[in-house]
C-alpha cells in the first residue's frame, strides 16, 4: 500500500517528491578550500535501509588510497568504491541510526542525514561521538 501511494504521488507531483529526495549522488567539499573532494552516491539497499558509496574522488593521486585505517571488513579495501555510510533508516525528514566511516581515520561515528530544509539541494551530515557531534553540508551534484 506505501508503494502504491508513493506512485501515485510521484505520477501526481514528480518534480516535488524527485527534488526532495537524499536518493542521489552528492560532493562532498573540502571546507578549508571550498574544492571538491570525493562524490558519494546515496542509495536505498534491497534491505530497505539507505547507504552512501564513494563512487569519485576528484585527486587523481588519491584515488588509488587504502583505507588503512578501518576496522573489520573495511580495513585495506580502495576509498574509492567504499561504502562509507551503513545502515540508515527514514524517520519523518530524516535518515537515522546509520554509521559513517572518516576513511582518513578509519573512525567510525554514529550519524543521521537531512535535507536542508531551505534548499534541498543542500544535504546535511552529522557524526556523533557522545554528546558532541559536527554537521557537514554536502551539496547535490
Amino acid at each position: 500500500m506505501k508503494n502504491l501511494k508513493t506512485l501515485l504521488l510521484f505520477l501526481l507531483f514528480p518534480t516535488i517528491l524527485l527534488s526532495q529526495s537524499i536518493l542521489d549522488d552528492w560532493k562532498i567539499i573540502n571546507e578549508e578550500t571550498g574544492e571538491t573532494r570525493s562524490i558519494v552516491k546515496i542509495y536505498e539497499a534491497e534491505d530497505g535501509l539507505v547507504y552512501g558509496k564513494v563512487i569519485k574522488i576528484v585527486n587523481e593521486d588519491k584515488r588509488d588510497r587504502l583505507c588503512v585505517k578501518c576496522e573489520g571488513e573495511d580495513k585495506d579495501m580502495k576509498i574509492h568504491g567504499l561504502v562509507l555510510m551503513k545502515h540508515f533508516h527514514k524517520d519523518g525528514d530524516r535518515y537515522v541510526d546509520g554509521t559513517i566511516t572518516n576513511p582518513d581515520d578509519g573512525k567510525v561515528y554514529k550519524s543521521k542525514i537531512w535535507l536542508d530544509e531551505d534548499n534541498p539541494d543542500l544535504l546535511n551530515v552529522r557524526g556523533y561521538i557522545s554528546f558532541f557531534y559536527k554537521t557537514m553540508q554536502w551539496q547535490r551534484l
